[in-house]
């Protein structure tokens, strides 16, 4: 099972990747509560060198909420993450699959918001 939806962008910088992923996320009704600029973050910290690495932490408040309310404690695993990754050949774009990350909670209801989830950040992903 992957646990991620991928997509490459062909001969797309990072940061035209970027805007196009955080277009496409607010289009499905995400909001991006966290941004980590990994590469900078390794340069800063430990002096390593690395391609452009992002993480983007997008969250759907309804679908969050729904979550919540049935499993308290899945906040843990939240927001869904999106990473953005300089690859030779563009930027390669990956979104979490929120079924996959929750296979160990054993809740059915939340499987359902799950693969809804999922649903959204595949069509975000495929239209960015």
């Amino acid at each position: 099972m992957s646990y991620t939806h991928n997509r490459l962008l062909h001969g797309v910088t990072i940061d035209q990747a970027e805007e196009q992923m955080r277009a496409a996320l607010s289009d499905a009704g995400f909001g991006v509560l966290t941004e980590i600029d990994v590469k900078a973050t390794m340069k800063k910290k430990i002096d390593a060198d690395m391609d452009g690495y992002r993480i983007l932490g997008a969250c759907n408040p309804k679908m969050a909420y729904q979550a919540i309310g049935l499993e308290p404690r899945v906040g843990a695993m939240l927001p869904c993450n999106v990473i953005l990754r300089e690859t030779d050949e563009g930027t390669e774009l990956c979104a979490i699959d929120p079924v996959a990350s929750m296979a160990a909670i054993e809740n059915e209801a939340l499987h359902s918001v799950a693969g809804t989830v999922r649903d959204m950040l595949v069509a975000a992903v495929d239209a960015a």
